[in-house]
């Protein structure tokens, strides 16, 4: 059994960008990584990334503001009703945030090259990954033994 409390991201992957928490997408693989690394458990998963890094300009929260709140120890539930007394985003911009952040893609032709050097050096025969939510869960799932 997963202890979201504490993950072991180098026994298990985060959850995926799709999963919402009151709407936001990445907000649970946030989260994930940001517990795990508490817990010196993250792996080859980093907290800040430049996706966290999204949510963070979204919210106008600091991530070490946010990860000081999680070191509380806080439930998803209550790091959410948190992050509502930091932002005042409306939750129409809340969604429309979050669809973009599943769509988004890589931009750029040097983006293309590099999501599909991802995909090869994965040995995966894919051509329907579009987005960097699609890349990350292929990843996830190739690098705890799914196959390609």
């Amino acid at each position: 059994m997963i202890n979201y409390s504490a993950p072991d991201l180098t026994q298990h992957p985060p959850r995926s960008v799709r999963v919402r928490i009151g709407g936001y997408a990445h907000l649970a693989r946030l989260l994930d990584k940001a517990r795990a690394e508490l817990a010196g458990k993250q792996g080859a998963y980093h907290y800040n990334c430049p996706l966290d890094q999204l949510l963070f300009a979204f919210t106008g929260i600091g991530h070490e503001e946010m990860l000081a709140t999680i070191k509380t120890g806080k439930s998803d539930i209550e790091i959410l009703e948190w992050i509502g007394t930091q932002t005042k985003r409306p939750p129409h911009e809340v969604a429309a945030w979050s669809a973009w952040m599943e769509l988004r893609g890589p931009g750029g032709a040097e983006g293309h090259e590099w999501i599909a050097s991802v995909i090869k050096e994965n040995k995966s025969a894919r051509d329907d990954i579009r987005s960097f939510a699609d890349l990350l869960d292929l990843d996830d799932y190739i690098s705890y033994g799914g196959k390609a």
